[in-house]
């Protein structure tokens, strides 16, 4: 039994190693370059004829939206990380979902938010319940690290005993390692 203790102790002092030393920023504000124009009206249908690819260069047709204003669109937002296996690790393909979901909780400093973390079936119940609790940290974190005030987030672990779809397969363990954001 202690030999058991101590190859999970040892797992467990890995993945914290393996988190640390992530190539992956949390608190990069860089980001990818946002382009910003000042709106131009749009030209009457039939002024300028020609068909697309005429007009004034730099003319966007597209109207700006502002998410911060509008509740509906804030619920719009995804609400579910996924993960590598065995793996705590936010990936950059997450990093707008998880900078929406600050952007509305800096907005708003009485909403709050717990985050759910969740394995899929592989491995014991105690380890399962603690990557669940590292991966709902790990969105905690980043979220913090964009401003949003910790008093507003909370981090809980279901390990395995929530999958979002049953099955034994690689599909179906890829959808259950997850980390679910939903108001409280």
């Amino acid at each position: 039994m202690k030999r058991v203790h101590g190859v999970l102790a040892l797992s467990l002092a890995a993945l914290v190693l393996a988190g640390c030393s992530s190539p992956v920023k949390l608190d990069d504000s860089a980001g990818a370059p946002v382009e910003s124009r000042t709106p131009q009206p749009v030209a009457a249908a039939g002024a300028g004829a020609g068909g697309a690819g005429t007009g004034a260069a730099g003319q966007s047709q597209v109207a700006s939206v502002d998410i911060g204003k509008n509740d509906a669109a804030a619920t719009a937002i995804d609400r579910i990380v996924y993960f590598d296996f065995d793996s705590y690790i936010v990936k950059p393909e997450f990093r707008p979902l998880i900078e929406a979901h600050a952007k509305r909780l800096v907005a708003n400093r009485n909403l709050r938010v717990v985050v759910e973390g969740h394995t899929d079936e592989r491995g014991g119940r105690e380890y399962n319940l603690a990557l669940g609790q590292r991966r709902a940290e790990a969105v905690v974190r980043s979220l913090t690290l964009l401003g949003v005030n910790e008093g507003q987030l909370e981090a809980v672990s279901f390990g395995e005993e929530r999958p979002a779809v049953m099955g034994s397969n690689e599909e179906a363990w890829a959808k259950n390692r997850r980390a679910e954001l939903k108001d409280r």
